[in-house]
């Protein structure tokens, strides 16, 4: 009998039965009424995910290339930023900044570690020059939980620099309310708490970076933030050839989302964390990101001696689990099981148990079972 198959990475993440359903339906054409009505409910649905009045365009493309548009379209050539660099997804600000000839300023924090907000208002009040700051509000390579509340505050204080958050595997798992907050823009993806397979990424924009739009020199063409959004408001279409199929199970998983609530889908994914936490704990494991951890995905050092690639490859050859290991200086160090989108209590109690049999494989001592007992008694709580 062919094995199950199940999947705890930090994207891709599982897709429900309903959005896998709405995506196998007969392709419609993009220009065509039909789909119209689609984009236009799918336009509603992400203003609720992302608490913001403002348009939030969808990219048939990764979150990098977001990423890239969040930069090609907001500055100039030659202009300052201020990126946190604290993991693989901060050195990617960096070098996206580079690669168009904007000039990095680096708060190079060491991983597994968030931002002091204070050393943000320190390169700010040094450098009157910076035109925006790059973060992550969730770093995926390490497992941290930027504090983009505070960084806020700070940089809505300065006219003439934007914020630039990087909420990939933030959007939809913990609280980030755009406009409340003030964030000047925005990106995710969709192959996190979306529960879509990758190849959509979103962005929204402030009335504040739109005014950065309009200066900016770099140049720019398939994403052109400011002709998406005219021919979306205009008329409620994409400005090239968007990801059809997606797009349809994007409208049935935003439905998903709403109905829930975004309290209760909140509140699911810290609950999910919390227990995936504590099982670590009790298997007499560290935490990478102790201090500020996300509720997108847990982190854990290896044991001793042990490889962490070796703990991943088990699980992935033995047990047919999917988690990730660690990236560029961490690989070997840690390894990263996920907790966001599609998954529930029974999903971790299952890569739990499997976390035991692997590090029991690996001559780790550990009593079957402490981990399960230690995950379960807090995610009965709200069985």
């Amino acid at each position: 009998m062919q094995r199950k198959y199940y999947l705890l990475a930090p994207g891709p993440v599982p897709v429900p039965p309903k959005v896998l359903a709405a995506m196998s339906e007969p392709i419609i054409h993009h220009r065509a009424p039909a789909f119209v009505k689609v984009l236009e409910e799918v336009r509603g649905g992400l203003k609720f995910l992302f608490q913001t009045k403002n348009e939030v365009l969808v990219l048939a493309s990764s979150g990098t290339g977001a990423m890239e548009g969040a930069v090609t379209n907001t500055l100039c050539k030659g202009d300052t930023s201020l990126v946190v660099r604290a993991g693989k997804f901060g050195e990617r600000w960096a070098e996206i900044c580079e690669a168009y000839g904007v000039k990095p300023i680096c708060i190079d924090v060491p991983w597994g570690h968030a931002v002091d907000p204070k050393l943000i208002a320190q390169e700010l009040e040094k450098n009157p020059s910076i035109r925006a700051v790059f973060i992550q509000a969730s770093e995926t390579s390490t497992g941290v939980m930027h504090p983009i509340r505070e960084v806020a505050e700070i940089v809505k204080k300065y006219e003439n620099t934007l914020l630039v958050v990087d909420a990939i595997s933030g959007i939809g798992v913990f609280d980030l309310p755009v406009d409340k907050w003030g964030l000047d823009v925005v990106v995710s993806g969709s192959q996190k708490a979306f529960m879509l397979p990758p190849g959509l990424a979103f962005v929204t924009l402030s009335d504040k970076a739109m005014s950065f739009v309009e200066k900016s020199d770099i140049p720019k063409y398939y994403f052109n933030y400011k002709k998406e959004i005219k021919k979306l408001v205009k008329d409620n279409e994409t400005n090239f050839t968007p990801a059809v199929s997606l797009i349809m199970g994007l409208r049935e998983s935003l439905n998903m989302i709403k109905e829930d609530g975004l309290e209760k889908v909140f509140k699911r994914h810290t609950r999910l964390a919390d227990a995936t936490r504590a099982a670590a704990k009790a298997l007499g494991l560290e935490l990478y990101a102790p201090d500020s951890p996300s509720n997108a995905v847990t982190a854990i050092k290896a044991p001793a001696g042990i490889d962490g690639q070796k703990i991943v490859k088990i699980l992935r050859d033995k047990h047919n689990i999917t988690i990730a290991g660690g990236q560029s200086e961490a690989k070997g160090k840690i390894f990263r099981i996920a907790h966001m989108g599609y998954l529930d209590a029974y999903d971790i109690i299952m890569v739990v148990s499997a976390l035991e049999m692997t590090l029991k494989e690996l001559g780790v001592s550990v009593e079957m079972g402490q981990g399960v007992k230690a995950a379960a008694e807090i995610l009965e709580k709200e069985m």
